[in-house]
């Protein structure tokens, strides 16, 4: 491969072959250092005339003190004319071919002029001469120049094959990790882009839209030989740059100048230009080292506040868990104490115990002993003597009897200890343990006021709104809303946001709930503001719910009356939830046509709503005909009850979460047994009918006589 690789290279730049052209000699250069040694001679003086006049090509290798001006550090000369300055030339190419440079006329005149007049420019017509740097064969170029030779189309392809073949995969230059494989390289910029990076950093726009995108493989080519370029103008091929065209901000040729797009453009010294631009560019960087300078000075000081941070860190957790220890031992101590108090009423209890143990023992024992005396007593054959002794023990049986007595056979002492630990006071102070310490008292939000005006509360919701203070000046992140249980138990939190009002609905009916807020921020929370008392409704005023019922329902009066299109059983349920308290309800039958048997009762929120109510196990209901009733539950029928509905009937619903109780009543009368009990959740008055009935609903009513005589009855 290596020795193919030197076959590739041209022997005048020592470089892989750039547009290749084929000599007449067979060997073949680079078009652009077919251009550099390429020499003007006069028509008396080619390569034919000299060789016929005797003179080789090999004696002009005395005139090395005469060498023409070497243009650039490749290894090779540019012979541009005898006029140019004297300097050493250069007899090799980088790949060791000597390189000859053009013959030179012989002196007309040697006996009286210097050898300076060697150096005159040569008057009358020239010829274009090119000498093969490897055979040093004289060419002489017709008019065509240089475009008189064919170009190497299958060397180039060679060398294109070859550098792809050898080329490994090219990673992009921008990526920040793992470097993806590069797709394109900027001739310009000197960059290779992956395809995210160059959207991101050099996009087809703007300044950047003039850049030329290459390869991977044939920009490393560029790359590697572009300090060797010559910079030559893309217009005009055998001009090179020699002008700074100030408007258009680009080096031009002469003939830019003369015949372009650039005559009328200020144009100023391509030297003069590099040295200012050199300058300002260097004026630029001094600024961009004293950024870089002090961004290092600063990345120093983080580096410091990192070890700063991590020795605080350490300092502070020792800190926090010298306070968390003194707690748990602080709570290990108490938790000595209660233990103590745990093991007195234990043993008080156990001595309470053994006592009435050893007491019902003794008594036990002489009980038995009177029985055995007396059973042989009664063994007495002899009337007389049995006689004189049973009145007496008649009376100590009946005495012994008494003495086993009502109390004396129940446990003086019960099981269960009756110390109830009450850890709610102390978990809620751990949760709310917070580095107080660390946070700005004047950064902290003022405790909001609640706007009494706007809080209310209607059936089971309760609306509240709050504000902040008029004077305060922190700014607020939002609000924390609580709520008791309406027990008077722990809060908990109900809505967390940047509202100054919310609703909360699902409340328990005849209940008290307690409410409080709470603002925060990123430096801390507030205090709560007044504790605020809200009382929900004693009974529930509630409609049916559209939203959960079957389609085929028909909703008038307000949501009040319902019936249906279908000759199907379809369920309906209430708007309201009940889970605590008494409720009681009533629905009027508006329609009773054809003997229906329409079901009224409670659901789940999840019930069927396709089949009668109380078929699967999420309803509880009585379904009733104009004769008689059934309970059901999950498709189950129980208690048949004598007595029917007829168009004007009311049936009536009790929900008693108190003894956990349903009951149904007709026409203000209990309506067989109480139908279910162990009723725990949370339920939703319901009711199936189909097109034969039509129902309205009454809600907010008393518990009706029947209900509370029995009550007080059982009481």
């Amino acid at each position: 491969m290596e020795e193919m690789e030197e076959e590739l290279k041209c022997p005048v730049c020592g470089s892989f072959y750039r547009e290749p052209i084929i000599l007449p000699c067979s060997h073949s250069l680079c078009l652009s250092c077919a251009r550099n040694i390429l020499v003007q001679t006069p028509d008396s003086e080619s390569p034919q005339s000299r060789r016929a006049s005797g003179v080789s090509d090999y004696d002009y290798l005395d005139l090395d003190k005469m060498s023409l001006y070497s243009e650039a550090d490749s290894g090779y000369g540019s012979y541009g004319g005898f006029a140019s300055a004297p300097t050493t030339p250069c007899q090799k190419s980088p790949n060791g071919v000597r390189v000859f440079p053009p013959a030179m006329p012989p002196p007309q005149q040697p006996h009286h002029h210097s050898s300076a007049a060697l150096l005159l420019p040569m008057i009358g017509p020239r010829n274009s001469c090119l000498t093969c740097p490897q055979c040093h064969r004289s060419l002489i170029l017709d008019e065509r120049g240089l475009r008189g030779f064919a170009k190497n189309r299958v060397l180039e392809g060679v060398i294109e094959r070859y550098q792809q073949s050898k080329a490994a995969a090219l990673r992009c230059q921008l990526c920040e990790k793992s470097p993806k494989e590069a797709t394109v390289m900027c001739e310009q910029c000197d960059v290779f882009y992956c395809e995210p990076c160059r959207l991101r950093c050099h996009p087809p726009r703007g300044p950047l839209a003039k850049h030329r995108l290459l390869p991977p493989a044939q920009g490393r080519v560029s790359r590697r030989l572009s300090p060797r370029k010559i910079s030559t103008c893309t217009d005009h091929e055998l001009e090179n740059h020699s002008m700074y065209c100030v408007q258009c901000k680009m080096p031009v040729c002469y003939q830019c100048l003369e015949e372009g797009k650039h005559s009328s453009h200020e144009v100023k010294a391509l030297g003069a230009m590099w040295k200012l631009h050199k300058s300002q560019l260097s004026q630029a960087l001094n600024g961009l080292s004293d950024r870089a300078k002090e961004a290092k000075e600063f990345l120093v000081q983080l580096r410091n506040m990192v070890q700063q941070i991590q020795e605080n860190s350490v300092e502070f957790e020792a800190c926090l868990v010298a306070q968390c220890d003194a707690l748990i031992d602080a709570l290990n101590r108490r938790k000595v104490q209660l233990l103590s108090r745990v093991n007195k009423e234990h043993e008080h209890k156990l001595k309470v115990v053994r006592d009435q143990i050893s007491h019902c023992t003794v008594k036990l024992r002489q009980t038995t002993g009177l029985m055995e005396y007396c059973l042989e007593v009664i063994k007495e054959n002899d009337p007389s003597g049995f006689l004189q002794i049973s009145d007496a023990l008649i009376r100590r049986v009946h005495l012994t009897e008494d003495q086993w007595g009502k109390g004396t056979l129940t446990p003086r002492m019960n099981t269960d200890f009756d110390l109830n630990l009450d850890s709610a006071p102390l978990l809620q102070s751990i949760h709310q343990l917070d580095f107080v310490q660390m946070k700005v008292p004047s950064l902290v939000p003022a405790p909001p006021l609640l706007h009494l005006e706007e809080c209310c509360n209607h059936n089971n919701s309760a609306t509240l709104s709050w504000k902040q203070p008029s004077m305060s000046m922190v700014q607020t992140e939002g609000y924390i809303l609580e709520l008791d249980d309406g027990n008077g138990g722990q809060f908990r939190e109900v809505f967390v946001g940047k509202e100054t009002m919310c609703t909360v609905d699902g409340l328990h009916f005849n209940s008290t709930y307690s409410a409080r807020v709470k603002a925060f921020n990123k430096t801390g929370v507030s205090l709560y503001s007044k504790t605020l008392i809200l009382q929900t409704s004693e009974v529930a005023w509630f409609a049916f719910n559209p939203g959960s019922a079957h389609p085929d329902i028909i909703f008038s009066n307000d949501n009040l009356t319902v019936t249906c299109n279908s000759y199907d059983d379809r369920v309906v349920l209430g708007k309201s939830g009940f889970s605590k308290g008494v409720h009681y309800w009533e629905l009027t039958i508006d329609r009773y046509d054809n003997h229906p048997d329409p079901a009224f009762g409670v659901a789940r929120v999840e019930v069927m709503k396709d089949v009668m109510l109380g078929k699967d196990d999420k309803a509880w209901a009585m379904y009733v005909d104009n004769n008689r009733s059934w309970f059901m539950h999950n498709n189950s029928h129980t208690n048949r009850t004598e007595g029917g509905i007829t168009k004007g009937a009311t049936v009536g619903v009790l929900l008693d979460f108190t003894r956990r109780t349903l009951t149904f009543s007709i026409n203000e009368e209990q309506q067989g047994p109480v139908a279910f009990e162990n009723m725990e959740g949370l339920f939703f008055p319901a009711v199936s009918l189909n097109r034969n009935v039509q129902v309205t609903i009454h809600t907010g009513l008393p518990v009706p006589e029947f209900y509370t005589s029995r009550a007080s009855l059982q009481a």
